[in-house]
């Protein structure tokens, strides 16, 4: 007979629920990966070009205003599945 620490390694769900609760967190968490996987891009993208200093001003603007708008989804996804 398997110990109540090895049954929940072999299956950590009490109720299916559970199992799709932790997959929905999952998902949700892999788009906000997304998210700043994509502002980094766009960041790399605006270095990458010779614009004037109010352009790069805005451009960075833009990116702190982004990465605020994701960092605001994070926590409330983290506050979500509390």
């Amino acid at each position: 007979m398997l110990g109540k620490q090895t049954q929940k390694m072999i299956f950590p769900y009490k109720t299916a629920y559970d199992e799709q609760w932790d997959e929905t967190w999952a998902a949700d968490w892999k788009k906000i990966s997304e998210i700043f996987d994509l502002i980094d891009e766009l960041e790399s993208t605006f270095n990458t070009l010779e614009v004037s200093v109010l352009r790069e001003l805005s451009q960075k603007k833009l990116i702190i205003d982004l990465q605020k708008y994701a960092y605001s989804l994070s926590v409330w996804i983290q506050n979500k599945y509390k």
